[in-house]
């Protein structure tokens, strides 16, 4: 059966409506949604990997092959309340975020990182501490997982959640050169540097939102990248009580989100710096183009060059300077204290 809502009244104190919803969508969905956009006259547009697209007063509609739906424009919380969610899907979620994810708008902190699956390029560690108030701006803003996000976008998003009055932004990361002299104090274990990276990232933002509000958030969400706390270790060897908390996918969370973002932005621009320092157009990832740009750039300039450009550890490293890449150590799951 149908859901209903009751229509809100717009007043000048309203909270700012959505300007961009995504949500995923099984066939069946898909097919509900396109005859909605056909009967109402919409006009269809091109777009790539997209099963279909729409344009309407206000609103624009993009399916894609994946699943993935992408409603935006400045009447996308109107068509979303009172035809997508009612006739299409049948679950009201947007402006119920609260009720959903409560935890989502108590004062936090969000840590996240990038760079580590990246050949050229620094890792980086980011801690975005925010207020409730901040977090429902940035929903509105459709700040999430930087995974689902162009760069232009992410830049535009990560100057925003700077200038966002009250928040707490750190971002750790060293140098190519120094990284790798890093790595190899910590025993060549990325998680384990990337521990004391999040730890110092946390560190300093709780400085900062204390000096800024005179309190500490209670509490911090991490994107699990190790079953091992490595981070909560590192924080409390700084003589620090805080709770810190880990789950895989933490990116829904909108202040990991944030950090998300603010993590990449900061690889991005890095990866641009390196990349007009040695000539030569250095990709993300670690794949085929990656190796290419090191063959480019061991070419260019030496092999030695490549310790202030890229992670020296990887195996394409070792390649495109003719080296034998070393065995990797047979990995052993640690036993549970029982």
């Amino acid at each position: 059966m149908p859901m209903a809502r009751k229509a809100k009244q717009d007043s000048d104190d309203a909270p700012k409506k959505v300007a961009m919803h995504t949500l995923k969508l099984d066939a069946g969905q898909a097919e509900k949604l396109r005859q909605i956009v056909v009967g109402k006259g919409w006009v269809s547009f091109p777009v790539d990997h997209a099963a279909f697209a729409f344009k309407g007063p206000d609103v624009n509609v993009v399916h894609y092959k994946s699943g993935k739906c992408v409603i935006s424009g400045r009447g996308t919380e109107e068509f979303v309340k009172f035809s997508v969610e009612p006739d299409v899907t049948g679950q009201a979620t947007l402006g119920y975020e609260e009720e959903l994810n409560p935890d989502w708008f108590e004062e936090h902190a969000g840590l996240d990182e990038s760079g580590k699956g990246d050949l050229f390029g620094p890792v980086v560690s980011a801690c975005v501490i925010a207020t409730g108030e901040m977090t429902r701006e940035w929903i509105s803003l459709g700040i999430k997982d930087s995974k689902k996000l162009t760069d232009p976008k992410i830049a535009e998003l990560d100057r925003i959640i700077r200038a966002t009055p009250g928040v707490s932004v750190k971002t750790t990361f060293a140098r190519m050169a120094k990284y790798n002299e890093l790595h190899s104090r910590f025993g060549k274990n990325l998680n384990r540097l990337l521990g004391w990276m999040h730890a110092t990232s946390c560190e300093e933002a709780l400085k900062d939102f204390e000096l800024q509000h005179q309190r500490r958030p209670k509490w911090g969400l991490l994107d699990q990248f190790s079953e091992e706390p490595l981070v909560q270790k590192e924080i409390a060897r700084k003589g620090i009580d805080f709770d810190l908390r880990m789950r895989t996918k933490a990116e829904s969370d909108p202040v990991v989100a944030a950090a998300s973002i603010v993590a990449r932005a900061c690889f991005v621009r890095e990866l641009d710096r390196l990349s007009q320092d040695c000539g030569v157009t250095l990709p993300k990832g670690s794949g085929r183009e990656a190796k290419e740009a090191g063959i480019e750039l061991v070419g260019r300039l030496g092999p030695a060059i490549l310790v202030n450009f890229a992670k020296l550890h990887f195996r394409t490293a070792y390649e495109v300077r003719g080296l034998e890449p070393p065995e990797a150590k047979p990995f052993i799951r640690r036993k549970k204290a029982e």
